[in-house]
């Protein structure tokens, strides 16, 4: 048996996304009083809590899959049918139904809310007849004569805004739609949420089967609007998963998708489209600016698309800056290249993968050893290969170098060309240690770190990855000077070590209990340093 699933579905801005970050108790969905803002489906595996039992003594805890789905019924939002280049978003209602019908049709429960400050109404009414209809919520289960048999997906309402007891009546009124007693809270109040819990906890069968199975890399894909993305998401899933429209800035939401690739599984997060902040039309998309950089914290690698057919803009600068700051692996993925290999520069030059590779370097030389993927996800053109080459910088970055290989490195490096100082004073490296991998992250002991500068910081990075296996994804580079480590002490309650911080007095973010116990020379340099460097 498969996590059961709970779908989601309601008319525009009853409150849908609200109700996923109520159960899933988390802020996943976008929440704004904009109709339709949730226009793919949106999925998040659970643990939904007995309330009764909140820590999970008893292990009551069910594991299940919520989608959130877009508002069903024509795309309008009163004043904002066009966006801010006359685009009618009225044709995307087609998309955003089917993505509705795909997620009923795969659900062991569904959610209809309504908003009951609002009443019943005549769009409220078309969703309930076609749930009591079966032309939403049908569902056909294979048999062993493998025939498939046809059952309707059990359906309970959700009274939602019902913020205190006066809305109760009111709440109760839309047991007229005859799928028993409405299920009655408020994200805003959390007014009877605990008892809505408990009810849906009782509601939703118990899985039986293995937990859901962890995948082999997260990557996210960015870029800015309209460069493909969503496009690349259906391609590899080999479904129509989110919707792909020509009308720019269609994803808000990130979306995860789970895709098999051979042996290997990849959890692709597809996140909206992005342009300057100061063209953003509404706070939507300073929130889908947000899920841009929450995918980008949970992924392993991150697929940056470039269009191929547009110059690079200032969109695509600054998401550069974004990944650089991430200390991510980074595949720079160049799309669309089924059109753009038959163009032109301005000199009338046939386009080519090395001139595209030089305009690239050029524009992003904050990237500069990221690698380059060219592909076409309309026509499938490399994908594969690049999701291979995804891997390579995953465990790239997943690598880790012995003390005495790092030493002797550096060492080599620092001999060849160290660090200049127009007072003349020596810099010295005392001893190196990689403390963390994702992103690889080494420690330098030294006499002064001002003494090394951020060019000569560029230039050791760049030696280290000819040299070591991080050729092609970021470094993080920690300096500490040795007169400031503090020797292991104990205190007057027991053995415990305490090596602060040299600027904060606390332990540093990169620095945690584990790796300081696990490098000696963060505590006192070890006797043989000498082995490595001159002191």
């Amino acid at each position: 048996m498969p996590i059961p699933r709970i779908a989601i579905v309601g008319r525009p801005n009853v409150g849908k996304s609200s109700l996923l970050n109520l159960i899933a108790q988390e802020r996943i969905a976008i929440v704004d009083d904009t109709p339709g803002v949730t226009r793919d489906r949106l999925s998040i595996i659970i643990d939904l809590i007995d309330p009764e039992d909140p820590l999970n003594e008893k292990g009551t805890a069910k594991q299940v899959e919520l989608t959130d789905t877009g508002g069903f019924g024509v795309y309008v939002a009163d004043g904002a049918r066009y966006n801010e280049i006359g685009e009618d978003l009225a044709t995307l209602t087609d998309d955003i139904e089917t993505q509705i019908a795909m997620a009923v049709s795969s659900a062991d429960l569904i959610l209809f809310a309504v908003d009951c400050q609002a009443g019943i109404t005549a769009q409220d009414q078309a969703i309930a007849q076609m749930l009591r209809e079966q032309k939403l919520g049908r569902r056909d289960t294979p048999q062993q004569d493998g025939t498939k048999k046809s059952k309707l997906t059990p359906v309970f309402v959700v009274a939602t805004k019902c913020d205190d007891s006066s809305w109760e009546p009111h709440a109760y009124e839309l047991a007229a739609f005859g799928f028993d007693t409405p299920l009655i809270c408020s994200a805003t109040s959390k007014y009877l949420r605990r008892d809505m819990l408990n009810k849906l906890h009782d509601l939703v069968p118990e899985y039986k089967g293995d937990p859901e199975p962890e995948v082999d890399m997260k990557v996210a894909i960015v870029g800015k609007r309209n460069a493909g993305k969503s496009t690349l998401i259906n391609t590899l899933a080999g479904e129509k998963r989110v919707i792909v429209s020509e009308i720019a800035g269609t994803t808000r939401d990130a979306i995860d998708v789970k895709i098999e690739l051979g042996e290997k599984s990849i959890l692709a997060i597809d996140t909206a489209g992005l342009r300057r902040k100061k063209s953003f039309q509404d706070k939507i998309e300073y929130y889908a600016l947000d899920r841009a950089k929450r995918a980008i914290s949970r992924s392993d690698v991150v697929l940056f698309i470039l269009d191929a057919t547009t110059e690079i803009s200032q969109v695509d600068e600054q998401l550069g800056h974004l990944i650089v700051d991430s200390h991510k692996p980074v595949v720079i993925v160049l799309n669309k290249w089924d059109i753009a290999k038959h163009g032109a520069d301005q000199a009338g030059r046939k386009a080519t993968p090395s001139r595209y590779e030089e305009y690239i370097r050029k524009e992003l030389k904050g990237l500069s050893w990221a690698p380059i993927a060219i592909i076409s996800a309309k026509e499938g053109l490399n994908i594969t290969k690049t999701l291979h080459v995804a891997f390579d910088l995953y465990e790239q970055a997943s690598t880790r170098v012995g003390t005495g290989q790092l030493n002797r490195t550096i060492g080599s490096i620092i001999q060849a060309r160290g660090p200049t100082n127009k007072l003349g004073a020596e810099a010295r490296v005392y001893f190196a240690s990689q403390v963390k991998t994702n992103p690889p992250t080494l420690v330098l002991v030294v006499n002064d770190p001002d003494r090394f500068t951020l060019n000569y910081e560029r230039y050791l990075m760049n030696r280290i990855r000819e040299v070591l296996p991080f050729g092609e994804v970021p470094i993080k580079l920690i300096l500490r000077a040795r007169n400031r480590v503090e020797k292991k002490s104990k205190t007057a309650k027991g053995n415990e070590l305490h090596v602060p911080d040299q600027t904060t007095g606390r332990f540093d973010d990169d620095m945690t209990q584990e790796t300081i116990d696990r490098d000696a020379f963060l505590l006192d340099l070890p006797d043989d340093a000498a082995a490595y460097f001159d002191d």
